[in-house]
C-alpha cells in the first residue's frame, strides 16, 4: 500500500517554480524561452559584492566551518544591531540569524501559533506565509491590497478580518509581487492596530534597499517601542547573494509584551543547531562595507520598471501599477482565468511568468507576475510577446 502524504501538505503550492514544468513542456515544443519567473539576481548580469565573496571565503580558508552558535555568530550580530540602530530601531531585545529569511519567518511562526489561530496576510503577497500556515495548521487569512492606492494595504478591509484568534499581521514592504511600497501613514495603522489587539507584527523588509521611486524607506519597527515587532532582512536581495541562504531577524518590543516568546523561538533556533557558518562572516562586511552596487541595482531596476510601464500600459486588457521597489510587476489582465492565460502565454510564446493566483488576489481579479532583472532587449522582446499574445486572445 502506497504511503499517504500528511494532510498539512494538501495545499502548500508554490507556483513561482511549480511554472517550471509547463516551461518544460514549451521548450519541448520547440519554443524559445524567456525566463521571467524567479526573483533571483544571480543568473543575470547581476553580481554578489566582491568584499561579500572574500570575507566567505576567507572564513573558509580560516576552518571557520564547524558550527556556529545558535543564533549566529557574535560579529554579525553585532553588525546587525548596530545596523539597525543606524536606521532608527531602538528597541531591539534579540537578534538570531536563519538559512534565509524564509527561516526566520518560519522559526517565529512556529512559536507563535496553535492550531485553530490565525494569521493575516497581505494579498498578493509572497506564498511561503501561506505554504508555512498550512504546514502549522493555522488559518492564513488573507487581507486585500488595493492596486488603485499603489498596492498599499485596504486598511478598513483588515480592521474587518481581525478577531479573537488573530495572533499576527503580516506586512511585506516593499511588496512581493507588486513592487508596491507603503507610507508611514500606513505602517502606523498597522502598528495602532496591532497595539489595540495585542498582536505580533511581522515586518518582511528583505528589500528595504531596492526602492528607486524616490521614496525612503521606513522600518516598521522604527515607529513603535512598544509592540512585539520582527523585521527579517538578509543577504538575499540587497546584497545579491540568495544561494548563501543568510537571513536575520530583529525581535523588538518590551520585555513584558515579548513575554515567553523570544525564549520560544530561540528554543527553536538551538534545536536546528545553527544557520550556515562561513557565510555569517560576509554579513557585517555587507552592511558596513561599500554600497555602490546598490546605487548601480536601483538604476537599472528603475529603467526597466519604466520601460514595463511604457509598453506593457499601450497594451488592451493589461493595466499595470508602476512598481517603485524590489524587482516585480504584478500587471492585471482582462481574462476570466489568470492561470489559463500564463499556461497558454508559455505554451505559444515561451515567456515564462506566474500567475497571481499563486500570490493571492482579490475575487474576481486576474494578474501575473514578471521579474525586472532581465536585460532590457529579453524585457522587451518578451513584452513584444505578450500584447500580440493578448492581441489573439482577446478574439477568442
Amino acid at each position: 500500500m502506497p504511503i499517504q502524504a500528511a494532510e498539512r501538505t494538501h495545499h502548500i503550492k508554490y507556483a513561482v517554480r511549480d511554472i517550471i514544468l509547463i516551461a518544460d513542456e514549451a521548450r519541448r515544443r520547440g519554443r524559445d524561452l524567456l525566463y521571467l519567473n524567479i526573483g533571483d539576481p544571480n543568473p543575470y548580469h547581476f553580481r554578489t559584492p566582491p568584499h561579500i565573496l572574500e570575507a566567505t571565503i576567507k572564513a573558509m580558508r580560516d576552518n571557520l566551518n564547524g558550527y556556529s552558535p545558535s543564533s549566529g555568530i557574535p560579529e554579525a550580530v553585532a553588525a546587525i544591531r548596530r545596523d539597525a540602530e543606524a536606521r532608527g530601531l531602538r528597541a531591539v531585545r534579540d537578534v538570531f540569524i536563519g538559512t534565509g529569511a524564509s527561516e526566520c519567518i518560519e522559526i517565529a511562526l512556529s512559536a507563535l501559533v496553535n492550531r485553530g489561530d490565525n494569521v493575516l496576510l497581505p494579498f498578493p503577497g509572497y506564498p511561503l506565509y501561506t505554504a508555512l500556515c498550512s504546514k502549522l495548521e493555522c488559518e492564513g487569512r488573507p487581507y486585500f491590497l488595493d492596486e488603485s492606492r499603489g498596492w498599499e494595504p485596504d486598511l478598513a478591509d483588515l480592521e474587518a478580518r481581525l478577531d479573537a484568534n488573530t495572533r499576527a499581521i503580516v506586512l511585506i514592504n516593499p511588496n512581493n509581487p507588486t513592487g508596491g511600497t507603503w507610507s508611514r501613514e500606513t505602517l502606523l495603522h498597522i502598528i495602532e492596530l496591532c497595539r489595540r489587539h495585542q498582536l505580533v507584527l511581522f515586518s518582511d523588509e528583505i528589500y528595504d534597499r531596492l526602492i528607486y521611486n524616490g521614496e525612503e524607506h521606513v522600518p516598521t519597527a522604527s515607529l513603535a517601542e512598544d509592540i512585539c515587532i520582527l523585521t527579517f532582512n538578509g543577504l538575499s536581495k540587497n546584497w545579491v547573494a540568495p544561494g548563501f541562504r543568510i537571513g536575520w531577524c530583529l525581535v523588538s518590543g518590551p520585555d513584558a509584551v515579548l513575554g515567553d516568546y523570544l525564549d520560544a523561538m530561540l528554543k527553536l533556533t538551538r534545536a536546528r543547531l545553527c544557520a550556515n557558518h562561513p557565510e555569517q562572516h560576509a554579513i557585517r562586511v555587507a552592511l558596513e562595507g561599500d554600497q555602490s552596487h546598490l546605487r548601480e541595482m536601483n538604476s537599472v531596476l528603475k529603467r526597466r520598471a519604466e520601460l514595463a510601464d511604457r509598453m506593457l500600459n499601450q497594451v488592451e486588457g493589461i493595466s499595470l501599477v508602476a512598481p517603485g521597489g524590489a524587482f516585480y510587476a504584478y500587471p492585471s489582465l482582462e481574462v476570466r482565468d489568470d492561470e489559463d492565460f500564463v499556461r497558454q502565454l508559455i505554451l505559444d510564446t515561451g515567456v515564462v511568468v506566474v500567475p497571481g493566483s499563486g500570490f493571492g488576489q482579490r475575487p474576481g481579479t486576474a494578474h501575473f507576475r514578471f521579474v525586472t532583472l532581465p536585460d532590457d532587449d529579453i524585457l522587451s522582446r518578451a513584452f513584444e510577446r505578450v500584447a500580440d499574445f493578448m492581441h489573439e486572445w482577446r478574439k477568442r
